[in-house]
């Protein structure tokens, strides 16, 4: 190993088991791996076309209306707020972690009125208080009701189809607003069934692109809804989408290209390996390095199975090791990148993102990787215990036919 003023010259293809941005799959590198275009000749409209109506369903629409923003997840998290909102609103908002966390901050910066109900990171959203909050609205001042589907920083993921019922048991017309940056085309995602009015995600999550574009997908009710918002909005506004929608033109202002010709690839992946086979794969994984925790003698940061992320799994480790210290030595030893633990939990959790394009031999190797730093930093963990969990499981739950991606 080489090493420059204490540092390993590191050499080699970097291995990203953290939870996003994700490994990008060759062909949608090659699928990238070309000039500019200019976004108003008619390829690219034809293009954009065809990726509109095949992003509706990875979302499991047919009534939604996509916009492709070149953006972040945090901007498609302002996109779906402006556009349906105006200032005062009251809306009901998740604090589970840092990711609902940050969204909160957003929405109380916008000058929305944030009705914040906070749960122990580990935990989901806490639905009887909504319950609650549901029943005594008679006059149905809150608006929206905003949640965060899988909670990256924890390894949480919320039950969408039991907010749903609340709100149609409590005959409440409140929007509902759906963060899955690290959930939509990973874990099951249904938008009409569920009747999700805003959802969104980012290019750098399940759909193995770089990072910079933001995919929100509006509902009927959403649309009508930003009729009358009176939130301040300019680049994220949808009325200007869609004022280029009905031209044939689709862009209001320039687009990536490359990322565009990227999605194009990336779709058609998922849809060759089959969109449930996808959520098959990403349950799998999830599930082999749960039993892989459990064999090292760590603890899932996810306080109760009903919450188990088959996208993120959060490991917390004991009071004499500092979590930090793991992701450090995996990336300066095995260029192993994993999450740290952020906020509260920094220090005492490191995340494993088994999230987008990865298979069973590669999380194989990563929790090789990271039994050999947990021994490194003074953990004693019996090295192939974790892999040995997971091996099994996966020989005896994978398809003979390995899944493409």
């Amino acid at each position: 190993m080489k090493e420059k003023d204490g540092l390993r010259l590191r050499t080699g293809e970097e291995s990203p088991l953290c939870p996003g941005p994700v490994n990008i799959p060759e062909p949608v590198i090659r699928a990238m791996n070309r000039n500019n275009e200019d976004y108003r000749s008619p390829a690219v409209p034809a293009l954009t076309k065809t990726l509109l109506e095949d992003v509706k369903k990875i979302f499991k629409t047919t009534s939604g209306t996509p916009f492709l923003i070149p953006t972040t997840g945090t901007g498609a998290w302002e996109s779906a707020l402006t556009n349906t909102l105006s200032p005062g609103d009251r809306i009901i908002s998740f604090l589970i972690g840092q990711f609902s966390l940050l969204w909160i901050d957003q929405q109380q910066r916008l000058n929305f009125n944030v009705d914040v109900v906070e749960s122990d990171w580990g935990q989901g959203a806490n639905l009887d208080i909504l319950a609650e909050k549901l029943a005594s609205d008679n006059s149905h001042t809150i608006k929206a009701i905003c949640i965060v589907h899988n909670e990256t920083a924890t390894g949480v993921t919320n039950n969408l189809a039991t907010v749903r019922k609340l709100l149609d048991d409590y005959r409440h017309p409140a929007l509902l607003l759906v963060d899955g940056v690290s959930s939509i085309c990973a874990l099951d995602f249904r938008m009409d069934e569920w009747g999700v009015d805003v959802a969104l995600t980012g290019s750098q999550k399940a759909l193995s692109l770089p990072t910079g574009m933001g995919i929100v997908c509006a509902s009927p009710k959403a649309l009508e809804a930003s009729k009358t918002a009176k939130s301040v909005r300019v680049f994220f506004d949808w009325n200007d989408y869609l004022k280029f929608y009905k031209m044939g033109t689709y862009w209001p202002y320039t687009p990536s290209i490359q990322l565009l010709y990227g999605l194009r690839a990336a779709l058609d992946l998922i849809f060759e390996e089959g969109l449930e086979n996808v959520i098959r794969r990403h349950s799998r994984l999830g599930t082999a390095t749960r039993l892989a925790v459990e064999a090292w003698g760590l603890k899932n940061c996810t306080q109760k199975e009903e919450w188990y992320s088959d996208t993120v799994t959060a490991v917390m480790v004991p009071g004499y090791v500092d979590s930090s210290e793991i992701v450090r030595r995996a990336w300066k030893r095995f260029n192993l990148s994993l999450g740290l633990g952020l906020n509260k939990v920094a220090g005492k959790v490191f995340r494993i993102g088994h999230l987008g394009n990865v298979n069973e031999l590669q999380l194989l190797g990563c929790l090789s990787g990271v039994e050999m730093v947990l021994r490194d930093v003074g953990y004693p963990v019996k090295l192939g215990s974790g892999v040995a969990a997971a091996a099994a499981y996966l020989l005896n739950n994978t398809p003979l036919i390995p899944s493409r991606i």
